[in-house]
């Protein structure tokens, strides 16, 4: 454990900065998430939607969604892999910490450098394009502020601990050991105290991030379209003066009539 880390530990009790912070935030973030979440499934289903632009300009986005989409699913999972398994664990099964450092922090860099400059040409095209930027809604453009500050921190903090320009830090032995006490419900602040200002702003910026997730169109990502695969063909048909009348359609296609 860091010395900075044992310094925190050995103040005592918490401050009350800290105990907002890294105690009443989080729980406050969570019950927003899920509180959110319940009310926007129950009375705004017809708005649990992307609100896709894709109809109005396709070229920037076949390049910029697949950056952003697969760079940030690399992202969650580094988080993951980060933050839920202990240090103990790794030095258990033989992997040294300098070793996971130069296993993870290329990938880490690459999802995250890949995350920031799909959002970025995302940004851009809904901008620079007439008929995407009338339709960019107030609550879009407050969503893309707290998208964009939680990844470039995140990306910012990686650079940071990956000791390319300075000696360093290992994030496993404070933020990952207080991010699993909130999920055990036994909160230790005094870890996330003494991790460097840079971490503490991207959780700080993560956890606003969460807390205005269900009210925007971020709630697509818990939407996975499976009834998509069994449902039946959408047949669309045009009202023609040789209209089938009031007979019962079978199901499926029609046969087309020609005069």
């Amino acid at each position: 454990m860091s010395a900075l880390v044992m310094a925190a530990i050995e103040q005592g009790a918490p401050s009350s900065a800290n105990l907002l912070l890294w105690v009443v935030l989080p729980y406050v973030t969570a019950a927003t998430l899920v509180v959110g979440l319940v009310w926007r499934y129950r009375y705004d289903k017809f708005g649990w939607t992307t609100r896709s632009s894709q109809l109005y300009e396709t070229r920037i986005m076949r390049i910029a969604s697949p950056l952003f989409h697969f760079g940030a699913l690399a992202v969650i999972g580094g988080h993951f892999l980060g933050l839920l398994i202990p240090q103990s664990w790794t030095d258990a099964w033989g992997v040294k910490e300098s070793t996971y450092h130069s296993l993870t922090m290329p990938l880490s860099l690459t999802a995250g450098t890949a995350t920031i400059v799909g959002m970025a040409l995302l940004i851009y095209r809904r901008r620079s394009n007439a008929r995407v930027f009338q339709r960019t809604t107030a609550n879009d453009k407050v969503m893309y502020v707290f998208l964009a500050s939680a990844i470039v921190l995140g990306v910012s903090a990686s650079w940071f601990a990956s000791g390319l320009f300075g000696e360093g830090h290992n994030y496993r032995e404070d933020v990952s050991v207080w991010a699993r006490s909130i999920l055990m419900f036994q909160p230790q602040p005094e870890h996330m105290a003494a991790a460097p200002m840079i971490f503490q702003l991207h959780v700080v910026a993560g956890l606003l991030l969460f807390s205005v997730w269900p009210f925007t169109r971020l709630v697509h990502v818990l939407s996975a379209p499976l009834q998509y695969v069994v449902r039946p063909y959408v047949v669309y048909r045009t009202k023609t003066p040789h209209s089938t009348g009031s007979r019962a359609t079978r199901r499926g296609w029609e046969p087309t009539r020609r005069d």
